[in-house]
């Protein structure tokens, strides 16, 4: 029986060259990459416009000839330049009846962010594909597909495909710690 020499570490085992322009590059030179679809609350529109997302949603899955993965990832939230504005605006108002509401959203903004981990999700449809021409093509069609189904998408970047891999290998739980010394 041979032992084999195991990394201990997580870049030695992920098989990952680089990410670069939105792909990512594997050992063995495949390339995986795709679009983020933003989220778009369907649900406070009318129903028949609901209906209609969701059929034209179904149409641009049933469109695609290749095999694909949807991903949903969640995102830290930073809402710390958002806080810093309400202090501002909280400075410079003299009425006491808005100053309180203002002081009211500070407090809830703060709750937020110590009592819940506050991130946004979002969605990714991923592909592999080795041809940088059928790579574009298949982008700008997912991207037309989509807003002709009612959402907005865009080519993945690299810190998107960045935080999909965060997500997967540390069970969604972000990395924040630094150097570790020994």
């Amino acid at each position: 029986m041979s032992m084999e020499n195991r990394s201990k570490y997580t870049n030695d085992f992920v098989p990952i060259k680089s990410i670069t322009n939105g792909i990512i590059i594997t050992n063995s030179n495949e390339k995986v990459t795709g679009v983020k679809i933003f989220p778009r609350n369907i649900f406070i529109l009318e129903r028949d416009l609901q209906n209609m997302i969701i059929n034209n949603l179904r149409n641009v899955y049933n469109l695609i000839d290749y095999e694909f993965w949807i991903i949903a990832a969640d995102r830290p939230v930073d809402i710390t330049a958002y806080l810093s504005r309400l202090q501002l605006l909280y400075n410079s108002q003299t009425n006491p009846v808005k100053r309180k509401l203002i002081m009211d959203d500070i407090n809830k903004a703060n709750m937020f962010t110590t009592t819940f981990n506050v991130v946004d999700t979002e969605f990714y449809l991923l592909f592999k594909e080795n041809d940088m021409d059928k790579i574009q093509k298949k982008i700008r069609n997912l991207i037309q597909a989509f807003a002709n189904a009612g959402l907005n998408a865009t080519q993945v970047s690299n810190d998107d495909l960045r935080i999909i891999l965060d997500n997967f290998l540390n069970g969604g739980t972000t990395t924040t710690f630094g150097t570790v010394m020994s």
